[in-house]
């Protein structure tokens, strides 16, 4: 679980070029774009523009680079040239990218045209909710005050966290130990220590925490139908406290 001086210089080279990733999104128009078209521009960006590999792509058997969740999808959203992304949607994308054989993952809730009052709330909550547990990790804490810290908040402003997923340990494999629920209570868990790396990636629901797999067998649904977003940053262990290794530019901690 915990890595070198030289495996962590490495995973922030990954962790840099998946922020570009989202820089480039974040100036594209995804109003009107299928999820597919999203994928294939995001798989062209990483192969082409920084010379290296999305990770997702083929990974359990999964044929795309990216999950893009809209609105009730909770994750792993599969790219779809029949689901477009309309003004007024809520939309997921869970991006990983592997260089020099260190992998990043990260992702983010994007609002698309006029947004509803409630799914900008929804969304604003999620990503404090993000920080609130990372916030917490340095050296001596445990993985239930950042669970602990992240369902307080949901819970707070009257939402759900799901607990069938979470994030997880990550470096020259995608999932490794340990696993970072977003939901806990605090001084129980894994102890943290200093080159520990993990993601953090809660996904909140505007009503029940229960969830459905789609008929696909990736797709995970609200069971209600109401809204579910979701953020997640790559995160080191550091001597002080933490450090945000997909951290974008002009991103400052929540």
């Amino acid at each position: 679980m915990v890595k070198t001086a030289e495996e962590l210089a490495l995973m922030r080279v990954s962790g840099r070029l998946l922020a570009q990733v989202f820089e480039m999104l974040d100036g594209v128009r995804l109003s009107g774009m299928s999820t597919l078209a999203i994928n294939d521009l995001v798989e062209r960006y990483i192969t082409h523009d920084l010379s290296a590999r999305p990770a997702s792509k083929g990974q359990y058997g999964f044929a795309y680079v990216l999950n893009s969740s809209i609105n009730q999808v909770v994750c792993h959203g599969v790219p779809n040239a029949g689901d477009v992304v309309k003004d007024g949607d809520i939309v997921n994308l869970d991006i990983t990218l592997e260089k020099n054989g260190f992998i990043a993952d990260s992702s983010k809730t994007y609002m698309v045209g006029d947004v509803s009052p409630g799914a900008k709330r929804l969304v604003r909550v999620t990503q404090e909710a993000m920080w609130k547990g990372i916030r917490q990790v340095r050296p001596g804490a445990r993985l239930g005050d950042v669970g602990a810290a992240i369902e307080k908040h949901a819970k707070a402003n009257g939402y759900s966290v799901v607990r069938d997923y979470c994030g997880h340990g990550i470096g020259r494999e995608m999932h490794e130990a340990p696993d970072v629920m977003h939901f806990g209570r605090p001084g129980t868990g894994v102890p943290l220590r200093e080159g520990m790396t993990f993601t953090i990636e809660p996904m909140i629901n505007q009503g029940t925490r229960k969830v459905s797999t789609s008929d696909d067998g990736w797709t995970v649904v609200t069971d209600d139908g109401k809204l579910s977003a979701q953020f997640e940053h790559t995160v080191a262990v550091t001597r002080s406290g933490v450090e945000v290794l997909t951290l974008r530019t002009g991103e400052k901690m929540g």
